[in-house]
């Protein structure tokens, strides 16, 4: 199921096609065009714990993203971002079959890290467990004051299984992944913000606008530049340096040869392009 508001100040259309997803999840589209979409997590009774469905949404979403759609905002309903996993969904499997949970999960959330669209993720309150593994593979994340971090897995006697092991490290360092796991520390918005957990930190109910000025202002990019950032920029930062500078040649060769790039280049030199201001 999917909804959106036609027409409303907020700047949201309707009348979209949307891949079909369970209720546990909505779409809005915003922007004149409808070029930013909103995909928002709806089981805040359970605050916003990912069951199989919705981590299956998640894969549909982002396999097939609507036409026009050139940014994505992660939202979520209530209070919580994501509390984790649905404990329901602890169902006794053998190691194989927890293996292939494991995967669909890697599945999902690389869908939507590797695909072609940037993501930008609204966190408040709860971002445990699965939760920090999900806001950590979106591209830009917006944190409110409410916002903590928490990886109880250790405590439980399990181990990270949504790929929070290769990503979280990327951001934070694994030491710091080893002690709340370890010790079931808890990260406040604040610290996350300094670790590197989230990128920009703003006031009490402001995550989801900041959120959609920068998804809108993202999608204004060239469509060249953005596949560079989010294609290309992972593997540069993976790879050895002579690697990393001929791929960087390559990108750089195709987004300035690109038509949009060749106009705001010229509009740049004659003025009329904007220059950067503090």
């Amino acid at each position: 199921m999917t909804s959106a508001a036609d027409g409303h100040a907020n700047g949201s259309v309707t009348n979209r096609f949307e891949p079909l997803l369970p209720p546990s999840l909505e779409v809005e589209r915003h922007g004149a065009d409808g070029e930013v979409a909103v995909l928002r997590l709806t089981r805040a009774a359970k605050r916003n714990a990912l069951n199989d469905p919705t981590v299956l949404g998640i894969e549909a979403f982002f396999s097939a993203p609507s036409e026009g759609v050139k940014a994505v905002v992660l939202d979520a309903q209530g209070e919580h971002f994501c509390a984790g996993l649905d404990l329901s969904e602890l169902t006794e499997r053998d190691a194989f079959e927890s293996l292939q949970h494991s995967r669909m999960w890697h599945r999902a959330f690389e869908r939507m890290e590797s695909g072609r669209l940037p993501v930008v993720s609204v966190l408040k309150g709860a971002v445990i467990g699965g939760g920090l593994e999900l806001a950590s593979a979106t591209h830009l994340r917006v944190a409110e004051p409410s916002t903590f971090y928490a990886l109880p897995e250790g405590q439980h006697g399990l181990f990270v299984g949504g790929g929070g092991s290769v990503r979280v490290p990327r951001l934070i360092g694994a030491h710091r992944m080893a002690d709340m796991m370890l010790t079931g520390r808890v990260v406040d918005a604040e610290e996350g913000q300094t670790l590197g957990l989230s990128h920009y930190l703003v006031g009490p109910g402001e995550g989801l606008d900041k959120a959609l000025e920068l998804a809108k202002k993202i999608a204004t990019n060239s469509p060249v530049t953005n596949f560079a950032v989010l294609q290309a920029l992972p593997r540069i930062a993976e790879a050895n340096p002579a690697e990393g500078y001929l791929l960087e040649s390559l990108m750089a060769a195709l987004a300035g040869s690109s038509e949009q790039a060749q106009q705001r280049m010229q509009a740049f030199l004659q003025g009329r392009g904007g220059k950067v201001q503090r």
